[in-house]
């Protein structure tokens, strides 16, 4: 069997070569979105600049702007002739000697080189007896130093500068940069299309009615749908497929047409009504079965290049998970949801990472030696800020409630066996607690 690591370098190999030959990035097509649509999705273009920022030079500071030549040491006299506020800028004609008035954010006048702090001049001491509507001299109680409290024009962002790079995935700082410059619409990746199915005679939609005692609601669509929600992509769902050969060809088929990315649960195993993994033999090739992991091992990637539709442009991408929820939320964190931000034009920084934190265990661990176990648990920050995580006695991927209950995983190498009380562990928190 293949590690979980070999896995995923495979998969991110395979990616890369979709991205840049199979369906380059430099050939996808590009929708033009509404700013405040485009969050979590891809840029497809270079955003530059029209204007420097700040556009002029800027107050740091309430306080004064003071005229080139003055004299700026303590107890030195400056004149106050005008005001310049946030948007009403003063205009007038400025000598040595003298000053204006001046606020955060308000336009520094071209003749002034210096803003001296209001707390540093004796402001508090006079401001009950000023007629500001005339001019009035203030004392600097501290020696200046020239170029002071001043925001320089294009001293953070040039006119032409690149701000935003294509991959650059949008996020709520990035809408703000972007609406600073007046920016309302993106260029963006088009979302891909990607293809959800579940298989067995036994599933029955959630919302129908169970009318046996063989039967079982089908969670795992609703559980991929909602851990995909974030991501730039049109979900597509094709049902629940029957145990049969044609019917699971058929709808294989049918999700090539439409799709770049086709993702099934069940129907991977070596059950006699398993039919996926012949299936994609038959339309496509198989390039990973098996995964060195506990719960998950089932785990099939391959691509569909349809044998039996020669119409294709490029390969459908193909993640097969296994039947039961817990399989279905291991393999799409550790495998699927990567691989989907890498395809939708992500660049690597842009990336969701993933999080892990070392935590004290607080009671015994059983585990076999010989695949990398995620076990669910429950983890907490004590008083001192250090982590520890009490581990469920069971862990049959079975149990659904279990895993509602649990906020992590913990992360248990191939070549372990049972780990004891108070041992430091891996732990990767649900990503749902931190999104």
């Amino acid at each position: 069997m293949i590690t979980m690591e070999e896995l995923q370098s495979a998969i991110k190999l395979r990616v890369e070569k979709y991205n840049n030959n199979d369906f380059s990035l430099k050939q996808r097509a590009v929708d033009t979105c509404k700013l405040l649509d485009s969050r979590n999705q891809i840029l497809a273009q270079d955003i530059k600049s029209i204007f420097d920022v700040p556009r002029q030079n800027l107050s740091a500071m309430d306080g004064y702007a003071i005229a080139q030549g003055s004299t700026l040491s303590k107890d030195s006299t400056i004149e106050i002739i005008g005001e310049s506020q946030a948007g009403s800028a003063y205009t007038g004609e400025l000598a040595a000697g003298q000053g204006v008035r001046i606020f955060t954010g308000a336009v520094v006048p071209d003749s002034c080189d210096t803003v001296i702090m209001q707390e540093n001049t004796n402001f508090a001491e006079i401001k009950d007896t000023l007629d500001k509507s005339q001019p009035y001299a203030i004392t600097l109680t501290q020696t200046a130093q020239i170029d002071s409290n001043i925001r320089r024009q294009g001293e953070e962002i040039k006119s032409g500068e690149a701000v935003l790079k294509v991959g650059k995935r949008i996020n709520p700082a990035d809408i703000s940069l972007l609406a600073n410059l007046g920016i309302s619409q993106v260029k963006l990746f088009e979302p891909l299309i990607v293809g959800v199915l579940a298989t067995g005679d036994e599933l029955v939609a959630v919302g129908d009615e169970l009318t046996s005692l063989a039967q079982i609601y089908n969670s795992n669509t609703p559980t991929l749908k909602t851990l995909l929600t974030d991501l730039p992509i049109t979900i597509r769902d094709y049902g629940i497929i029957p145990d049969d050969l044609d019917k699971t060809t058929a709808a294989v088929n049918e999700a090539m047409q439409d799709c770049d990315v086709l993702i099934s649960t069940a129907g991977v195993s070596v059950g006699d009504y398993d039919f996926l993994t012949t299936v994609i033999e038959q339309l496509g090739q198989i390039n990973h079965y098996k995964v060195a992991m506990k719960p998950g091992k089932p785990f099939v990637f391959g691509e569909l290049f349809g044998e039996l539709n020669k119409d294709l442009d490029k390969p459908v991408l193909y993640f097969g998970l296994p039947g039961n929820p817990l399989s279905t939320v291991v393999g799409a964190l550790q495998f699927v949801i990567p691989a989907l931000w890498q395809m939708s034009g992500a660049s690597v920084s842009e990336q969701p990472m993933q999080l892990n934190v070392k935590a004290t265990l607080t009671n015994d661990i059983r585990k076999s030696v010989g695949r990398k176990d995620f076990q669910r648990g429950v983890l907490s920050q004590g008083k001192a800020g250090n982590y520890q995580v009490e581990c469920f006695s069971s862990q049959q991927s079975h149990r659904i409630k279990q895993l509602s209950r649990a906020n992590c995983f913990i992360v248990l190498d191939k070549d372990s066996g049972d780990v004891a009380a108070n041992s430091k562990v891996i732990v990767q928190p649900f990503p749902w607690l931190h999104s």
